[in-house]
Formats: structure tokens, C-alpha cells, sequence
């Protein structure tokens, strides 16, 4: 069966090393980086959307026909004057990455401004994903309508997906931070969080804790990814463990959360089989921290068809 995909966030400018001191341009970030991984792996019939805003600037229209250029639609994306796109710069040590951020004017901190059409997008939509970074961004009160908006999907029957994706340098305040996520949970159906970030900030002593956490706000689908420990699943209370895959290099994990979360969606909205879909997205992660970049095309990738 076939539907719409909708993925809710920010996409924004990416500088990335490129050889002796120079930066290469692009345009990345989480929620948009899995919209680009469940488009490389979903049949036509699904079409895949972004919800953002962007500016109206050069930098806005050259974001605008890069998404379109990946197949994810933009119809959903409002074009705010006065505004423009976040930035951030990767910088790589060993594979691991760190990140600076410019982000005050970004326009998609307005993109639950407008309530109406942020209810037609989900209206239109048979699945809705989002993330911690999403909520990060917004004031309280859009933040609110974003949660709301989000919580009738749920109630409808909607598969809703959520990563927390924690990132406390987003955030004025750790407490405030916690119970965003938490809420962020509640109107989901299935949350994705990754267990090093669950038990650094939640205090979770084993994932086994994080998940009796989520399962208690009332999330009927656990997906913990726990890096090279592997998967746990809990699907409607049914416990299962998928190992992680052999990366054969590791040249840069930037995208390897995101391609998970895409890779993993779109064999489950395929298959409605949670273990093939964590054990396609492990291999998918694995192959994709091989190549520079977070969004690395379907023919770079020697994985089987989803």
C-alpha cells in the first residue's frame, strides 16, 4: 500500500571539508537527510515531502532546486522575506564529527508559524517524521502547535515517527529540553532514539531502561539504535535484538543516524517487517559512513534494493 511521506525540520546550508583547507558547499540536516534516504529507497508511489520554511534569497532558491533535484517534494516549503537558510560546518577527526552552527535567522524556526498549513500537509499525509532537532528550533508556542498538530496524525492512526536526536546545545535549558522530548514521544507511534544520547541525558542505565521510559509515554514502537552493539526493537511489546553491520571504512558518520532512520522506514512501510527493516538500515548506515558527507546517491551504495 501506498502513501505520502512527510518529514518535518530543517535542511540547511552544509560547509564540509574538501582538501587543503577549502570547504565544499551543500545542503543537509537530520530530518531532511532521511527524507533523502527514504526517496533513494521508496518506490515512486510514495511521494516523499518536506515541510520547512526557507528565505527568499539566492541561497533559499539554490536549497529550493537541490531538494527538488533529490525527488523530495517542496510544495510544503514556505518562502519567508527577511529570512534565509542555517549554515553549519562539519569538522572530522578519525571519522568522528563536530559542528558549528549559524543559525539565529534560519527560517525554519517559522515553520509551525502557520498552523493551517501545517495541518493540511499531515492531513495529507500517511506518514510523519520528525525530530528533537525539529522542536530545538521553535518557540514555545509553535512548538505547541507543532506537538498538537502532530498528536491528531497519532490519534488518526497515522504512523508517526520521531527521533530525539539530542542536541542540549539547541536548547537555553536542560529540564525544558527533556520534557520537549518527552512530549515529542507521546504523540508518536514509533520513536528511533539512540541509546548514547538516551543515557547521557535521561540517565538511562541500559537500553532495556530507555525503552520501559517510552513504552510508559505511551510509544507502541521502540527502534534503539546503540551504535556498533546493535538494534533493540520492541514492537508492541515484543522484544528483539538486530546486530549492527561491518563498516568496511569509516570515513565520516555524519549521515549514519540519518540514513538509518530513512533506510529503516522505507523497508518497513514496504514490508511491515521491523527485523528486515532494522537489518536493512544497519547495512545501509554501515555503507553510508564509507563515503564523505551525509547524503551519499543510491548507486554509491552496494546494499540490496529495500
Amino acid at each position: 500500500m501506498a502513501g505520502r511521506a512527510l518529514l518535518i525540520g530543517e535542511c540547511m546550508v552544509e560547509l564540509r571539508q574538501a582538501g587543503d583547507g577549502l570547504m565544499r558547499k551543500g545542503f543537509a540536516g537530520d530530518t531532511f537527510n532521511t527524507a533523502f534516504y527514504l526517496r533513494s529507497l521508496l518506490p515512486e508511489a510514495w511521494p516523499v515531502d518536506y515541510f520547512s520554511a526557507v528565505g527568499t534569497d539566492t541561497i533559499s532558491d539554490e536549497m529550493l532546486t537541490f531538494i527538488e533535484g533529490t525527488g523530495v517534494g517542496t510544495g510544503f516549503i514556505r518562502r519567508l522575506p527577511e529570512r534565509s537558510p542555517g549554515l553549519y560546518m562539519i569538522h572530522l577527526k578519525d571519522g568522528e564529527r563536530s559542528f558549528s552552527y549559524w543559525r539565529s535567522a534560519s527560517a525554519a524556526r517559522l515553520l509551525a508559524d502557520d498552523a493551517s498549513a501545517l495541518r493540511a500537509a499531515i492531513d495529507a499525509s500517511k506518514l510523519i517524521f520528525f525530530s528533537g532537532i525539529t522542536l530545538a528550533i521553535l518557540a514555545p508556542e509553535a512548538l505547541a502547535t507543532l506537538l498538537a498538530e502532530v498528536g491528531r496524525a497519532k490519534a488518526a492512526g497515522k504512523l508517526v515517527a520521531f527521533d530525539p536526536n539530542i542536541r542540549p546545545r539547541l536548547w537555553d535549558d536542560a529540564d525544558r529540553m527533556r520534557r520537549a522530548i518527552s512530549d515529542g514521544a507521546a504523540v508518536s507511534s514509533m520513536v528511533m532514539p539512540s541509546f548514547e544520547d538516551e543515557a547521557t541525558h535521561f540517565g538511562d542505565a541500559s537500553v532495556d531502561a530507555t525503552i520501559a521510559r517510552y513504552i510508559g509515554l505511551g510509544v507502541s514502537k521502540l527502534v534503539v539504535k546503540d551504535g556498533a552493539a546493535g538494534i533493540t526493537l520492541d514492537f508492541d511489546g515484543e522484544r528483539c535484538f538486530v546486530p549492527s553491520a561491518q563498516a568496511e571504512k569509516i570515513i565520516d558518520t555524519t549521515g549514519a543516524g540519518d540514513s538509518f532512520n530513512g533506510a529503516f522506514l522505507a523497508n518497513y512501510l514496504q514490508t511491515a517487517d521491523h527485523l528486515k527493516a532494522a537489518a536493512f538500515a544497519a547495512n545501509v548506515a554501515a555503507a553510508v559512513i564509507g563515503h564523505h558527507g551525509a547524503l551519499v546517491g543510491r548507486s554509491e551504495l552496494d546494499v540490496p534494493v529495500a
